[in-house]
C-alpha cells in the first residue's frame, strides 16, 4: 500500500495513462503526425495538459482523407480551490460528512482523465472515457506529514462506444474487456455499471441512447447507504469500499482503454465506405452533440465553473456533425442503419 496521499497517486496515475493512451494513437498512425501537447496553469489553482488532434486547423485539412482520427482530445486536469457554501450545500445531500456553515468556504481538489476520439471513417465508432477523483478537506486538522484531513472524497467515471454502424462483434469485445476488468474487484460491478451506463447516456427527445454503452457511475465512496443499480438494502461485501481498493479498480478500468477499443478502430478504419455512409455518420454526430450541450452533467458542471477552460470542455464535439430536417436516414426497414437505431432505442446485454 502506497504511503503516498491519494491526490499525488491519481496524479502520477493519470499523467502515466494519458501518455500510454496517446502513444498507442500515435503509434496506429504514425503518418499522421503527433498530437498537439497543450500544458497551461488554472489561476485559481492547479494545472492540466490537452493532448488533441489535429494539432492544428491547417493539419485538419491536409490529412482530411489520410489519417484515422478527424478529432480526438486526451486531457488531464489537476485543480484545487475553495467550494463556496453553496455547493456544499448541495454536496452534503450526498456526503452528510462535509459540514455546512453559510458563510464558511472549505479547500477541494480534483483530478481526472477525460478523452474523446472521432474517428474519420464511418465504420469507426467514436469513443469517450473519463475518470475522475474529488475530495473535499478541513484546513483546520493537519496531520504530521502537513496533510489536511480529508471530509469526503469519491470516484467517478466511465467508458462508453457510440458507432454509427453496429458491428455486434466490436460491441462485444468492448463490454467483455471492461467487464473483466470490473471482475476483478466484484461480479456486481459490470452489471450495475452497464446499466447505469445506458440509463445515464440517453437522449429523452430523441427517444434514444447516444451509444452501444459501456460502463458508468458517479459518486463512488466508501459510504455503506449508497447502494449501486441493482444491489440490495445491504451492501454487498465483495465491492470494494475502501479509498484504495476503489482506486485500484479506477485503474483497472482506466487501463483496459486501449485493449478495448484499439483492436476495434484497428480493424474499422480502413473499411470502404460511402458519402451515404459518410452522410449517416455525420447525423450521428449530431445526436451526439445533442446529448453533450443538453444533457451531460459534466459539460454543465465545467461550463459553470469559475475559470472554466472552455476549449477543453468543449473538446468532446467533433469537427463536423450534420442536422436534417425530418430525415429519412435510418427509416428504411432492414437498412443497417435501422439496425442500429433498433439497438439504440432498446439497450442489449453484450456479455
Amino acid at each position: 500500500m502506497s504511503t503516498k496521499p491519494m491526490r499525488q497517486q491519481v496524479e502520477e496515475y493519470i499523467v502515466e495513462l494519458q501518455d500510454t493512451i496517446v502513444s498507442a494513437f500515435e503509434k496506429l498512425d504514425p503518418n499522421a503526425g503527433h498530437f498537439k501537447r497543450d500544458s497551461w496553469i488554472r489561476p485559481q489553482g492547479g494545472r492540466g495538459q490537452s493532448c488533441v488532434f489535429p494539432p492544428s486547423s491547417s493539419d485538419s485539412d491536409a490529412s482530411s482523407t489520410s489519417s484515422i482520427l478527424e478529432k480526438a482530445g486526451v486531457n488531464i486536469s489537476v485543480v484545487h480551490g475553495d467550494l463556496p457554501p453553496a455547493a456544499i450545500k448541495q454536496m452534503r445531500a450526498d456526503h452528510s460528512s462535509l459540514p455546512y456553515d453559510a458563510e464558511r468556504s472549505l479547500p477541494f481538489f480534483a483530478a481526472g482523465l477525460s478523452l474523446v476520439v472521432h474517428p474519420r471513417n464511418p465504420h469507426a465508432p467514436t469513443v469517450h472515457m473519463n475518470y475522475r477523483y474529488f475530495e473535499v478537506t478541513d484546513p483546520n486538522e493537519v496531520d504530521a506529514e502537513g496533510n489536511s484531513k480529508i471530509l469526503a472524497w469519491w470516484f467517478g467515471g466511465g467508458s462508453d462506444l457510440t458507432p454509427s454502424y453496429l458491428y455486434e462483434e466490436d460491441a462485444v469485445h468492448f463490454h467483455q474487456t471492461l467487464k473483466d476488468a470490473c471482475d476483478g474487484h466484484s461480479p456486481i460491478l459490470f452489471p450495475a455499471f452497464k446499466k447505469w451506463c445506458d440509463e445515464y447516456f440517453y437522449i429523452p427527445h430523441r427517444k434514444e441512447s447516444r451509444g452501444v454503452g459501456g460502463i458508468f457511475f458517479d459518486d463512488l465512496c466508501d459510504a455503506p447507504h449508497k447502494r449501486l443499480p441493482g444491489e440490495s438494502e445491504q451492501p454487498d461485501p465483495s465491492r470494494p469500499s475502501s479509498l484504495e481498493d476503489i482506486f485500484k479498480f479506477i485503474k483497472s478500468t482506466g487501463n483496459a482503454f486501449v485493449p478495448s477499443y484499439l483492436p476495434i478502430l484497428e480493424k474499422r478504419a480502413k473499411a470502404e465506405s460511402t458519402e451515404h455512409e459518410r452522410r449517416w455518420q455525420l447525423l450521428r454526430r449530431g445526436r451526439y452533440v445533442e446529448f453533450n450541450l443538453v444533457y451531460d452533467r459534466g459539460t454543465k458542471f465545467g461550463l459553470a465553473t469559475p475559470g472554466a477552460r472552455i476549449e477543453s470542455i468543449l473538446m468532446s464535439l467533433p469537427e463536423t456533425a450534420r442536422w436534417e430536417y425530418m430525415s429519412e436516414m435510418g427509416s428504411e426497414e432492414g437498412s443497417r442503419e435501422e439496425v442500429l437505431l433498433k439497438v439504440l432505442r432498446t439497450p442489449k446485454e453484450w456479455v
